[in-house]
């Protein structure tokens, strides 16, 4: 892809990745970010700048991502600990990128992070509720569930739950 192709639709490795694509990963679209840098999208999560040069974060750990007025802010999730075959989820702070021009790249995180989600419930617990969320991983066969409970909620009884859920849905598969 030329360089004005490059500009004009968003796609392509920014000049001075440093990072390292996965075989099979390819560029969807990019931003240059206000101040330096850049954000973009691969078929395996978005590349997001850090303090040890660019990282991507999976599709599947993206909580929530908004945009609104050039901004978009990015709710990474950490996996923290496993209940049985459920990963517990806690969220990151918000990180908000501003991009010099946005390109379809809003839009196509939105796609991606949307298309990785399988199926979704809330369940109220003790002490708050967490939500149970089956999602795709990129680049790997099959479905992972997780967990992420509100701050408050019991830990062991988030754990107990998602653990029962977990061989639930194992036992639905076999």
């Amino acid at each position: 892809m030329t360089g004005f192709l490059r500009k004009l639709f968003g796609g392509g490795v920014p000049e001075g990745f440093t990072g390292v694509l996965e075989r099979d990963e390819h560029v969807v679209s990019s931003s240059a970010l206000r101040g330096g840098g850049f954000l973009f999208a691969t078929s395996l999560g978005l590349w997001v700048p850090g303090e040890d040069g660019p990282r991507r974060v999976g599709w599947h750990l993206v909580s929530k991502v908004t945009w609104d007025h050039g901004v978009l802010e990015l709710v990474e999730a950490s996996e923290t600990d496993t209940a049985g075959e459920a990963v517990l989820l806690t969220d990151l702070r918000p990180v908000r990128y501003v991009l010099e021009r946005p390109n379809k790249l809003p839009d196509v995180v939105r796609v991606r992070v949307n298309d990785s989600i399988r199926s979704r419930h809330r369940r109220e617990l003790l002490g708050g509720g967490a939500w149970f969320v089956q999602r795709k991983v990129p680049g790997r066969d099959g479905i992972v569930l997780q967990v992420r409970a509100d701050q408050g909620a019991d830990a062991d009884a988030v754990r107990r739950v998602a653990t029962e859920v977990a061989e639930k849905i194992r036992q639905a598969l076999e």
